[in-house]
């Protein structure tokens, strides 16, 4: 009987030092991964979020993807990460009328995923208050990803909802809660391991969200948190913080537990995702190995391929079965 199978993909924005496209392509390439996240690139006018590209830039970059046999395997957008209310509550996250919001920003994050070939965004689900409970705001939270669904559902895409620190959606109880309660098939969640354990979580508790997030999981970024002191419970996580990413075989977070049993929901997953025409189960490194924060992460070449080697160990161990580029894949993509 064959191991189930995932795809490898990364946020190439993370191995690029001045963060070009020729630099994140040239080293997603040379690993041998066939898919990325795109999140920020410089396409000659400077680094920009996608979200802000021109057409110029975005028919610049589909004949790069073609010169590096890449493709899009998500959309890394910030979609979600400004504030829920019109609140001073000492951050400095914007706030933008929802109605505009979904206009402008959620629109645009559609029109960019169908233009560069893939049918997943990444998002969040808003910054609550700042010292409120953020149970308190999971009606509007669930208003609002509820539209967001629905426009993507229309170009049949989907939304992934990432579980991060100081968000509505911290946790996977919370991330479950909203999931349950949208319940709109193009509504998925992230789990990221990495992102619990900053808030002071053991392997046990970052487990038991995991198992939370199980029904709704779209797919899983893989990034992994050790702090050289005991990291304490906290309401709110702050930047200095989040120094203290390492690969997914050298944390905290029990990546090994939960992959094992990830091992077991892959195949009902994979079917799950081809009815909407996701090529499979996506394992989107993120590992920030190098400094991270709220809006993006730094790894450089090196350390993506430290992180990436370092989660081929844990998959060849749990058995879990993966695809880099290997001599055959040349020979088809030259003719031979």
């Amino acid at each position: 009987m064959s191991n189930p199978s995932v795809i490898l993909t990364g946020f190439a924005d993370e191995a690029a030092n001045q963060k070009t496209a020729h630099q994140q392509f040239s080293a997603f390439a040379a690993l041998g991964l066939q898919y990325y996240t795109i999140r920020f690139i410089d396409l000659g006018q400077g680094v920009k979020n996608v979200m802000q590209l021109t057409k110029p830039e975005i028919t610049r970059l589909q004949r790069l993807h073609d010169e590096y046999g890449l493709r899009v395997s998500s959309l890394g957008s910030p979609i979600g990460k400004v504030k829920l209310l019109d609140v001073d509550d000492g951050t400095h996250n914007p706030f933008i009328p929802f109605s505009k919001y979904l206009d402008k920003q959620v629109r645009r994050a559609v029109g960019l995923a169908n233009t560069l070939g893939t049918k997943l965004i990444r998002g969040f689900s808003f910054y609550h208050p700042r010292g409120t409970d953020p149970a308190d705001h999971i009606s509007q939270v669930v208003d609002q990803l509820g539209q967001i669904a629905e426009i993507c559902d229309r170009s049949d895409l989907t939304f992934g909802l990432e579980v991060e620190a100081n968000l509505v959606g911290q946790s996977g109880q919370l991330l479950a809660e909203i999931h349950r309660q949208v319940n709109h098939p193009a509504l998925n969640l992230i789990f990221d391991a990495g992102n619990i354990v900053t808030q002071g979580c053991s392997a046990e508790e970052v487990f038991q969200q995991y198992v939370l997030m199980k029904r709704g999981m779209g797919w899983m970024h893989i990034k992994d948190y050790r702090h050289p002191q005991s990291v304490k419970r906290t309401e709110h996580v702050d930047e200095d913080s989040l120094k203290h990413f390492v690969p997914a075989d050298s944390g905290d977070s029990g990546h090994e537990m939960i992959l094992r049993d990830f091992r077991e929901e892959i195949p009902k997953l994979t079917r799950k995702l081809k009815r909407r025409a996701i090529p499979g189960v996506f394992l989107d490194l993120e590992p920030h190995v190098k400094g991270g924060g709220q809006f993006g992460g730094f790894s450089g070449p090196d350390g993506l391929g430290v992180a990436l080697r370092g989660l081929c160990r844990l998959l060849d161990y749990v058995g879990i079965d993966y695809h880099l580029r290997d001599f055959e894949d040349l020979r088809s993509a030259r003719g031979f």
